[in-house]
């Protein structure tokens, strides 16, 4: 039985993670200038990440994401 828990919370933390990096992902990408949840308020420099985005060159994997 203490092998099923210890898979189970493997999962289940490697879960968690994906999520917070996909919603992280999807964030990035929306360029939204004011973010408030919660108690936190977050504002972003949206033009000055618009202006690194295109300097950096696409990596070969950005075109199959």
């Amino acid at each position: 039985m203490s092998e099923f828990s210890e898979v189970f919370y493997t999962f289940l933390i490697t879960s968690v993670i994906g999520l917070i990096l996909a919603v992280a992902r999807i964030c990035y990408k929306s360029k939204c200038k004011e973010v408030d949840f919660l108690c936190c308020k977050i504002i972003r420099d949206v033009e000055g990440e618009e202006k690194i985005d295109e300097q950096t060159p696409p990596s070969p994997r950005a075109n199959t994401l």
